[in-house]
């Protein structure tokens, strides 16, 4: 499968009546600090190197972040947050996302989700979930070098469960590494999302554990 044909596939898709009514409507109403810009108000796929050894799986694009700006994890705090880890990393050339055209470029990370279209309150339905998961499964099976994937939050995790067909089902933990098979691990992350990055939940040295331990297993070491 082709990932900018699948792009296009998960770009046109209004499978789901309940999201794509929310996604345009906030594209239309918008929020004050972005009233002059035009939202993107339709499903995200994924982005990054295609030849990615590293998949990071989050939950579903923001509101006002990737559904304003049509790239996951662009435009809004969790994806502040995302980007430095990944910078820092070595994983990104840059520290910021703020647009599609800023200049970023992942190498050996691909970022996407489970579910493509942002969904109210951040919690899309089971139903949603399972309409979206083909996508998240062709995706994943279009990353010929994939050797780890980086679940942020629960939800990510029991996606990329359904996704390798795991069982038992892993049990989710900041940290917590599960082997899918003999090529390919799962490392479980909490989301970067404000609720964890504010609490401090999730800091930022742990956040960058995560992806120090990706690359080594990506390695192979």
């Amino acid at each position: 499968m082709d990932l900018s044909a699948l792009a296009e596939e998960i770009v046109a898709c209004r499978q789901c009546p309940r999201l794509v009514d929310w996604c345009q409507t906030v594209a239309r109403e918008k929020r004050a600090a972005y009233a002059d810009e035009d939202y993107w108000g339709r499903p995200v796929s994924g982005f990054g190197d295609p030849q990615a050894r590293i998949a990071v799986v989050g939950l579903a694009p923001a509101a006002h972040g990737a559904n304003r700006t049509g790239r996951m994890f662009t435009g809004d705090r969790s994806g502040d947050w995302l980007y430095r880890a990944l910078h820092r990393a070595g994983l990104a050339n840059q520290a910021e996302s703020v647009s599609v055209d800023d200049g970023l470029e992942l190498n050996d990370v691909w970022v996407t989700s489970p579910v493509k279209c942002a969904p109210p309150q951040n919690k899309p339905t089971a139903q949603e979930q399972n309409t979206c998961r083909p996508f998240l499964t062709r995706e994943l099976a279009a990353l010929p070098n994939l050797r780890v994937v980086v679940s942020l939050g629960g939800i990510g995790t029991t996606a990329v469960a359904k996704h390798f067909e795991m069982s038992p089902r892993p049990k989710f933990g900041h940290g917590a590494e599960h082997c899918i098979d003999d090529d390919l691990t799962l490392l479980c992350s909490f989301h970067v999302s404000q609720q964890n990055t504010f609490t401090g939940r999730l800091t930022e040295e742990m956040l960058d554990s995560i992806f120090t331990r990706a690359l080594v297993l990506a390695s192979g070491r």
